[in-house]
């Protein structure tokens, strides 16, 4: 069971590594950061609306609501945004490494809320984590010109916002699927982006840039967070986020394959401290004889 739901986190990490990559082709024709973050939404929401509709599922309890409306604000709309402002005041290697806070604050999280123990191994693997992202992120070339307060706290926004992804999924998947929490959370979470983006008219999108969100929708959202929660459900919440950082890594191997960026020395050593640390929670759980 544990090493079914390292495979869906592998598969999570590395759709979610595409992200960037693919979405390097609609910014290159011309699309706005949020407009691209709007239409992920959007079409990630279609997805899962097909699959409710199809599945028959997609009802929460009453309850539930507010508790959804508050998180699509808060896990899609926040998130995106204060990611976006962090890249714009800070550069995209500082917000990648600030993104990447997001195990600690998992850590965090699951141990106030999910009753979670953070074992030596768990802390090793924390600290090898997101060492290596920092490195990696360091070592893609995306350095900035300046720092501001601003993209330092938008940074930190946005790994805190990611992290609660985690903590939420593991709370409501005892009682929904995967499928009728993010048909509820996608919707609300681009009707909150949707104030802040300049849009561009639709008859000024191209192919390659409706390619790119049909892409985005169906691969990096639908198909990522359904892996992503069918490994929450086998493992758990920082054992996830541990394992999900492989993401810095697919995502700067793939920007090299397709966009010529490469690795520095200290990118490389950033890949092998992430890849360590997914094996350290690896073996850890492994079962002993």
């Amino acid at each position: 069971m544990a090493f079914a739901g390292y495979g869906f986190v592998f598969l999570a990490a590395f759709l979610w590594g595409l992200l960037g990559p693919v979405a390097r082709f609609a910014l290159a024709d011309g699309v706005a950061p949020l407009e691209v973050a709007f239409w992920r939404a959007v079409f990630g929401a279609a997805f899962f609306l097909l699959h409710c509709a199809v599945a028959r599922r997609g009802r929460i309890a009453r309850r539930d609501v507010p508790a959804f409306l508050a998180f699509g604000l808060v896990g899609v709309s926040v998130f995106f945004g204060s990611y976006q402002v962090a890249v714009k005041e800070g550069g995209a290697a500082l917000a990648s490494i600030l993104l990447y806070t997001a195990p600690a604050w998992v850590a965090l999280l699951a141990r106030l809320f999910l009753s979670e123990a953070l074992s030596r191994a768990k802390l090793l693997a924390l600290a090898m984590a997101m060492g290596g992202a920092a490195c990696v992120s360091l070592g893609s070339g995306g350095g900035a010109g300046g720092v501001s307060v601003l993209g330092v706290v938008c940074g930190l926004v946005s790994g805190l916002t990611y992290a609660l992804h985690y903590v939420f999924g593991k709370k409501y998947l005892g009682d929904y699927d995967a499928a009728t929490l993010y048909v509820w959370i996608l919707p609300v979470g681009a009707l909150g982006l949707a104030p802040f983006v300049d849009f561009t008219p639709l008859a000024g999108l191209s192919a390659v840039s409706w390619g790119t969100f049909l892409f985005l929708g169906l691969f990096t959202t639908y198909g990522a967070y359904m892996a992503y929660l069918a490994g929450l459900r086998r493992l758990a919440a920082t054992r996830v986020a541990v394992v999900a950082n492989l993401e810095p890594v697919i995502a700067a191997l793939m920007a090299w394959v397709w966009w010529g960026e490469y690795f520095s020395p200290m990118g490389y050593v950033g890949g092998a401290l992430v890849l360590g640390a997914v094996f350290v929670m690896v073996f850890e759980a492994a079962p002993r004889s």
